[in-house]
């Protein structure tokens, strides 16, 4: 009787010991997108109010293989990766740069899309290079890879000053203003907003430098006791890229296929 009992705990401890080694994302059968809904094309809010983009068709794509839900949750950028941790949000999938400051914070997917940090200027300025910035008044998005890549730069002590935006609308539309001579950006993303601002309005507004303050990598990035529904998310995008599936959503919204394979 006692080596009954004896088997029937030891097997009732090896069930519980497999229910609990599951990922906290796989055991709810969900996982939650954090981003910044004003980073079109990535993850934006489109004018009926539905978060729509490119991540966000990847992000959707990636949940029905597999078989999640998914839900995506607007998030302040500056600490998006404390709601991370704190298990507020269980993705950030959103043109996050893969760094190695957040490497050590949280995990990341295999980087997926290849970007810079462009120089965004008006077009009719006079500032044609990364050096005629000096004693300029550089825009950043706070908290963004923009932000680390401006401070952190050799150039950053000869700037008059740089001011952070909660978004990188705010910091491209205070351009368009004049109150500053230049943003720091995302490549894609500056690129994909000039197109759209200046197809609306008619008119040539921006110029995008040669010059930039690096290049980078963007990758999903999830919590580092999430290894299950790492492993699972790698293998689902792997397979979506071999499918073609990527290379078509790619083509929808940049109009060619700049996904990394």
């Amino acid at each position: 009787m006692k080596k009954i009992l004896l088997v029937m705990l030891i097997l009732t401890l090896g069930v519980s010991t497999l229910s609990f080694s599951k990922d906290k994302v796989l055991k709810k059968g969900k996982f939650v997108v954090g981003l910044d809904d004003t980073f079109a094309p990535m993850g934006f809010k489109n004018e009926n109010g539905e978060i729509i983009g490119f991540d966000i068709d990847l992000a959707k794509e990636a949940a029905k293989r597999m078989n999640l839900d998914v839900e995506f949750k607007p998030t302040e950028w500056s600490g998006i990766i404390f709601a991370l941790k704190g298990g507020n949000i269980d993705v950030i999938w959103n043109g996050l740069t893969i760094t190695d400051t957040r490497k050590k914070q949280i995990n990341f997917t295999k980087p997926y899309l290849a970007n810079r940090q462009s120089i965004v200027t008006l077009n009719k300025s006079n500032v044609n290079s990364k050096q005629e910035l000096k004693n300029k008044i550089v825009g950043v998005q706070l908290g963004s890879s923009a932000d680390s890549a401006v401070m952190s730069d050799t150039i950053y002590k000869s700037l008059k000053n740089v001011k952070k935006y909660d978004s990188n609308v705010e910091a491209l539309l205070d351009l368009e203003a004049g109150r500053i001579d230049a943003v720091v950006v995302d490549e894609i993303v500056a690129r994909y907003y000039i197109a759209k601002k200046e197809e609306r309005e008619n008119k040539k507004i921006y110029k995008v430098l040669n010059d930039d303050f690096g290049k980078e990598e963007y990758g999903v990035g999830v919590r580092k006791t999430d290894k299950e529904f790492l492993n699972l998310l790698n293998k689902t995008l792997d397979e979506m890229k071999k499918d073609g599936t990527t290379e078509k959503i790619s083509k929808k919204w940049f109009g060619e296929d700049i996904v990394l394979k």
